[in-house]
C-alpha cells in the first residue's frame, strides 16, 4: 500500500484510529525491522518524525514495536506516565525494561501471540500503575504490522484511558452489590464495610470510615474502617461528641458536613492531633449520616495523608456514600426494633414469654457445671382485677408499668423478668451458690417496693402481690418442672393470705420464714427501743489516760434476753436494717457525748463503727451532720472506724465522702487494719487518723512471732504516715509490754476494762472510778 504524503500533516481532530492506520501505513514500507527510530539510516525514520508533531497531541497511547518487542516510536502521553521526558528515550527499550516482571511477561506473551497467528487483540482492559504511583484502567487493541509482501514485521498499538468510564462501572456494580446485601439482610458491618471498599476503591490515597451514633450515650462507634490503622480505630471508637471534637464529632453535634484540611493546624482536633500524626493522617472530611426524619444515624468520613480539600468527585461520592449508609443504619435500626418488639412486651419493655425457656434453659446449662442454683419465681398481683374494674383498664396500665419499672430496681444485673400474660411474671434469679435463701433479701425487696402506694389521678391506692419459688436442682432439673412447682408455689401463696412468697420445699418454708421472723424482730427491736450502747475506753499508753471510748451496740431482747451482736449484725447487713440500725447508734453516741461535755466532764472522742451499706449511701453525709447538729456535738469528738475492705470498693467514692466529712471536722480510724486488702499504696491517700490492729494479731502476741512482726511492721507503717496506731483486743499485761516496747501509742481491751455502761464512764471522767496508772514510753 502506497502511504500517502497527506497522512503525515497536521489533521485536525483526527482521532487514535485514524492514526493507527497511518502508523500502519507508514510502517508497511519497513524492510529492516532490525533497526530502531532512533537511527537516521531507517527507511522510514523521517517519515515517522513527520508523524510526532501529530501523534504527540493524542492523549491515547500510541506506539510501534518490532519483532523483537523493542519500541520503534512512541507517543509523549506514553513517555511521560512511564517516567520519561523524552518519547525518543524509549526507543530500543522493551517492556522487560519498563515494566514490573509479571505483567511485562504478560505483555511479551501477548504481542507474541500476535505475531505468530497474526490475530489483533483488541479492546483488552487492564489495570495499571503508572510511574507516579497512580493507577488507570485502560482499553488496549494491538494489530500485527505486514509488509508490501504479507509479512508480519512488528505491531501497532493504542490505549485509551478508560478510568472514568471503568470506576463509573464499578460505583455501579458496588452499589448495587451494597443494595443486594442490604435487601438480604446481612449485618450492617458487612454492608458498611463493603460501601467504604466501593468508595475506597474510586479514589487513590483516599481511606474511608463510617462510625455509628448511640443517641442515648451521645457517643460514637466502629461501624467500618477497613484501610485505617486498627489502633487508630480503636482509640476514637466511643468518642463523645461535642461542639469541637474532631471531624466526625463535630459534624455528629452540629449535623453539618465537616472539613478539615489540616489536621495538625485546625482547633476541632485539638486532643486528637497526636493521635492522628502518629497514624500518617492529616485531613479529615466528615459528613454526618441522617435518617429520612433529619435525626442523625452516624457519619460518613474520608482520610488522607496529606493537607488536602474534596473536589467534586469526592463530594459526589461522599453523597452516594452518605445516602447508602443511611438507608443500611436505618435498616438495622428497623430490624432492631421488630426483635425488640418480637421479644418484649409493649406495655412494660419487660421481656415477653416468648423467650422465657430459652433464658431458664441456658441458666441451668450454665447453673449444671458450675454446681450453682437459680431460682425461679412467678408473681401474681393480689386482687389486680378490682384496679380494671374500679379505676379503668388505662389505670390498670399504669399500674403495670410501674410494678415493672419497681422490680427492675429490686433485680441485679444478670436476672431476668418476664412478664407472661396480665397481671403475671416470672422472674429468673441466676448465679447463686448454694443457699436459695439468699434471695430472701430480694423477694422481701420486690414485696415491699410493690406495697407502696399507687398514684392515679390524684388518687393513691395500695396493691400486694404473692410470689411462688422454686429451686434448681433442688425442686427441679427441667425449665417445665421449675415453672410448674413455681407456680404451685404462688397458689400456696395466695392461701396463705396473700402479701408473701412461698417456696415450693416445705422444710425451705420454714427456714426461710424463720428468718424473715428475725427480720421483724430486728425491725421491731430498733423502733422500739430495745438495743443500748456499751462504752469502751481506750488509752493513750504515754499518760495512762482515757482519751477516747469505742460505742458498741447491744440488743437485750424481751424474751431472749441479751442477743449477741455477732448474731444479729450480719442479719442487720444482709436485710438492710444496718442502715437505720446505724442512724440511732450514731444519734445514739453523738447524744451521750455531748450529755457528758454539758455535765462538765472531761472531753473525748467516740468513736463509732460503720458498715459498708452506711457509708456507700449518697446521703451518708447528711446524716452524719444532722446527728451532730441534733446532738451539739463538736465534729471533733467523733471519730468513725471504717474497714479497709469498705474503703476499697470505690476508692475514688471513699475519699471524696471522707474528704466531706472531714470539712465538717469527723475523723477516721480504720478498723481491723491488717485482715482486709492492706493496700499500702491506696493508704496514704486517705484522711485517716487512727490505725487499728485488729486483735487477731494481738491474742498470741506472746509466743507467736509472725504476728510480733506483723504489729511491729503496723506501728512503724502507721507513725510514718502521720498516724495513732491503737490496738484492740488487749487482755494481759504481757501483751500490753510487748505493745509498749514497740512504741504502740494506744490500746483497748478486757485488760483495761470490758464494755461498759455510760455512767461508768460518767465515773471514769469524774475521777470516781480508780485512776489507770500512767505507762511510761520505753527510754
Amino acid at each position: 500500500m502506497a502511504t500517502s504524503r497527506s497522512a503525515f500533516g497536521p489533521v485536525a481532530g483526527a482521532t487514535s484510529d485514524d492514526i493507527v492506520e497511518a502508523l500502519r501505513s507508514a510502517a508497511v514500507e519497513l524492510r529492516h525491522p532490525g533497526r530502531v527510530a532512533g537511527t537516521a539510516k531507517h527507511p522510514l525514520f523521517s517519515e515517522l518524525t513527520s508523524l510526532r508533531a501529530m501523534i504527540d497531541h493524542v492523549p491515547d497511547y500510541l506506539f510501534v514495536k518490532d519483532m523483537q518487542h523493542r519500541y520503534l516510536i512512541a507517543n509523549r502521553t506514553i513517555a511521560v506516565d512511564l517516567g520519561f521526558a523524552d518519547p525518543s528515550d524509549l526507543c530500543g527499550k522493551t517492556d522487560a525494561d519498563l515494566q514490573p516482571v509479571e505483567r511485562a511477561r504478560k505483555l511479551h506473551d501477548d504481542e507474541l501471540r500476535i505475531l505468530q497467528t497474526g490475530k489483533p487483540m483488541l479492546d483488552s482492559e487492564e489495570h495499571v500503575q503508572l510511574s507516579s504511583g497512580t493507577r488507570r484502567w485502560l482499553s488496549t487493541s494491538k494489530l500485527p504490522l505486514h509488509n508490501a509482501a504479507g509479512e508480519i514485521i512488528g505491531i501497532v498499538g493504542v490505549s485509551r484511558d478508560i478510568t472514568k468510564r471503568k470506576r463509573s462501572d464499578i460505583l455501579l456494580e458496588g452499589q448495587t452489590r451494597v443494595l443486594e446485601m442490604i435487601a438480604r439482610n446481612d449485618s450492617v458491618f458487612d454492608v458498611l464495610n463493603s460501601l467504604v471498599q466501593v468508595i475506597e476503591h474510586q479514589m487513590e490515597g483516599v481511606f474511608c470510615s463510617v462510625l455509628l451514633y448511640d443517641a442515648r450515650t451521645r457517643q460514637l462507634h466502629h461501624g467500618a474502617a477497613p484501610s485505617l490503622p486498627p489502633a487508630y480505630v480503636d482509640a476514637i471508637d466511643g468518642v463523645t461528641i461535642g461542639a469541637s471534637v474532631g471531624s466526625c464529632g463535630t459534624a455528629a453535634y452540629h449535623g453539618m458536613p465537616v472539613v478539615v484540611s489540616d489536621i495538625a493546624n485546625d482547633p476541632r482536633w485539638e486532643g486528637f492531633q497526636e493521635l492522628a500524626e502518629l497514624h500518617g493522617l492529616r485531613s479529615c472530611w466528615s459528613n454526618p449520616i441522617l435518617s429520612h426524619q433529619g435525626t442523625v444515624l452516624g457519619t460518613f468520613a474520608m482520610y488522607t495523608g496529606r493537607v488536602a480539600s474534596p473536589g467534586a468527585a469526592e463530594l459526589e461520592l461522599t453523597h452516594d456514600a452518605v445516602r447508602l449508609a443511611a438507608i443500611a443504619i436505618e435498616r438495622k435500626h428497623a430490624e432492631d426494633q421488630i426483635n425488640h418488639l418480637a421479644h418484649h412486651d409493649a406495655l412494660t419493655g419487660l421481656l415477653n414469654r416468648t423467650l422465657l425457656e430459652e433464658r431458664i434453659d441456658r441458666a441451668i446449662g450454665e447453673a449444671r457445671p458450675e454446681r450453682t442454683c437459680l431460682s425461679l419465681v412467678f408473681l401474681d398481683l393480689d386482687n389486680f382485677k378490682l384496679v380494671n374494674d374500679s379505676l379503668g383498664h388505662t389505670a390498670g396500665d399504669t399500674v403495670l408499668s410501674t410494678v415493672a419499672r419497681r422490680m427492675q430496681s429490686c433485680v441485679g444485673p444478670g436476672n431476668t423478668i418476664v412478664r407472661i400474660g396480665g397481671d403475671e411474671f416470672v422472674i429468673l434469679l441466676a448465679g447463686q451458690a448454694d443457699d436459695p435463701a439468699a434471695n430472701l433479701e430480694v423477694l422481701e425487696r420486690i414485696r415491699a417496693e410493690i406495697s407502696k402506694p399507687f398514684m392515679v389521678d390524684g388518687h393513691a391506692f395500695h396493691i400486694t402481690c404473692s410470689m411462688g419459688v422454686a429451686t434448681y436442682p433442688a425442686d427441679g432439673r427441667s425449665t417445665e418442672t421449675l415453672l410448674i412447682n413455681a407456680d404451685a408455689a404462688m397458689y400456696k401463696a395466695k392461701e396463705a393470705g396473700r402479701d408473701n412468697f412461698q417456696f415450693y420445699t416445705t422444710e425451705m418454708n420454714s427456714r426461710v420464714h424463720g428468718r424473715l421472723n428475725q427480720i421483724e424482730e430486728l425491725r421491731t427491736a430498733i423502733s422500739g427501743g430495745e438495743f443500748h450502747l456499751r462504752y469502751q475506753p481506750q488509752i493513750d499508753l504515754a499518760s495512762g489516760r482515757m482519751v477516747s471510748i469505742e460505742a458498741l451496740v447491744r440488743w437485750d431482747h424481751p424474751v431472749k434476753g441479751l442477743i449477741s451482736p455477732a448474731d444479729f449484725i450480719p442479719l442487720a447487713e444482709s436485710s438492710g436494717l444496718i442502715v437505720p440500725l446505724g442512724d440511732w447508734v450514731l444519734q445514739e453516741a453523738c447524744r451521750q457525748n455531748k450529755s457528758w461535755q454539758d455535765a462538765g466532764l472531761a472531753p473525748l472522742t467516740v468513736c463509732v463503727n460503720v458498715s459498708a451499706r452506711q457509708f456507700s449511701d449518697r446521703t451518708w453525709v447528711c446524716r452524719v451532720k444532722h446527728a451532730l447538729d441534733l446532738s451539739g456535738l463538736d465534729a471533733g469528738c467523733l471519730e468513725l472506724e471504717l474497714t479497709e475492705s469498705l474503703l476499697m470498693q470505690n476508692m475514688d467514692q471513699a475519699i471524696a465522702t471522707m474528704n466531706d466529712l472531714r470539712e465538717l471536722g469527723v475523723r477516721f480510724a480504720i478498723d481491723d487494719f491488717g485482715t482486709g486488702y492492706s493496700n499500702l499504696s491506696a493508704l496514704k491517700s486517705f484522711p485517716v487518723a487512727r490505725l487499728k490492729i485488729d486483735k487477731c494479731f494481738i491474742s498470741n502476741l506472746a509466743s507467736d512471732d509472725s504476728d510480733l512482726g506483723i504489729v511491729a511492721a503496723i506501728i512503724s507503717l502507721g507513725q510514718n504516715l502521720r498516724m495513732k496506731v491503737i490496738a484492740e483486743g488487749v487482755e494481759t499485761g504481757e501483751q500490753l509490754e510487748i505493745l509498749r516496747r514497740n512504741g504502740c501509742d494506744e490500746v483497748q481491751g478486757f485488760h483495761f476494762s470490758r464494755p461498759v455502761a455510760p455512767d461508768v464512764i460518767g465515773s471514769m471522767l469524774a475521777g470516781h472510778h480508780p485512776v489507770i496508772r500512767p505507762l511510761p514510753r520505753a527510754g
